[in-house]
C-alpha cells in the first residue's frame, strides 16, 4: 500500500488533532467552509443563518471596511485563517491588523495564511452560551489579541473587551453611547445604532473618529 492509497480521515466536531494532521484533513474537504482547532479540539461550523450571522457579520465588516480605506497600514481580513499556536488554528469572523512592517504582531506566512495575534478580532456569536466566550476568548487572551469583540445576537448585546496585564476588562461605552478603541486611534462606534441597525449613524460617528486628532497622529 502507497501513502496514497491511504484514506484521509474526515474532520469531525470534536476530534483532538495536532495542528498539523488538522490542516491536512482541512485541505481535502472542498465540501466544509468552517473549521476550526481550539485547544487541540476541532469545531465545524453549521450552516449560518442570515439574522443571526449574515446579517451583523456584514454590518461588522461595512464599519471596520470604512477605517481600513481610511488608515493606510491597517488591513481587514474575513474568515481568515490564524495560527495563533500549536494546538490552535481559528478563523475569526473579522480580523483587523497594523501591517508587519508598521509594527504589527501578525505575518503573512507563505502559504498565505496569518500567524499571530491580530490586534483585533471580532465574532458574531448567536448567544452568550456560544464557544467564543468561553475556550475561545481564553486562547484569544493567552495569545495576546488586544481587543476582542463579540457580538451575541440573540442577547441583543455587545461586548468589546481590551487586553490589559494579560486580562481582558471590558470596555463600556461612554456617556455619548460610544466605544473608542485603544489601539486602533480613531476606531469609535456607537454601539446602540449597530444593534439597532442604524448603519448611517454608525457610520456618521465613525466619520467623527476619522476625523479625531488622535487618528491624524495615527496617520502620522
Amino acid at each position: 500500500m502507497t501513502a496514497s492509497d491511504i484514506k484521509i480521515p474526515p474532520l469531525e466536531s470534536g476530534d483532538r488533532l495536532t495542528r498539523p494532521e488538522f490542516e491536512r484533513r482541512y485541505h481535502t474537504m472542498s465540501n466544509i467552509k468552517k473549521a476550526e482547532l481550539i485547544e487541540g479540539v476541532v469545531y465545524v461550523a453549521s450552516p449560518l443563518r442570515f439574522k443571526s450571522h449574515g446579517q451583523p457579520h456584514g454590518d461588522l465588516i461595512g464599519w471596520l471596511w470604512t477605517y481600513k480605506v481610511s488608515t493606510p497600514g491597517v488591513e481587514l481580513g474575513d474568515n481568515t485563517k490564524v495560527r495563533l499556536d500549536a494546538d490552535n488554528e481559528v478563523q475569526p469572523d473579522v480580523v483587523l491588523i497594523l501591517n508587519e512592517q508598521l509594527g504589527g504582531q501578525t505575518r503573512i506566512s507563505e502559504d498565505d495564511y496569518i500567524e499571530g495575534a491580530p490586534e483585533l478580532i471580532a465574532e458574531v456569536a448567536a448567544s452568550s452560551a456560544a464557544n467564543d466566550l468561553y475556550d475561545k476568548k481564553r486562547v484569544y487572551r493567552r495569545n495576546g489579541v488586544k481587543e476582542y469583540i463579540v457580538w451575541q445576537v440573540f442577547e441583543n448585546k455587545f461586548d468589546w473587551f481590551i487586553l490589559e496585564n494579560a486580562e481582558y476588562v471590558t470596555l463600556a461605552p461612554d456617556a455619548h453611547g460610544m466605544i473608542k478603541s485603544r489601539v486602533f486611534p480613531g476606531l469609535w462606534l456607537d454601539v446602540t445604532a449597530l444593534l439597532t441597525g442604524e448603519m448611517t449613524q454608525v457610520l456618521a460617528i465613525l466619520q467623527q473618529g476619522l476625523n479625531s486628532r488622535e487618528h491624524q497622529q495615527f496617520l502620522a
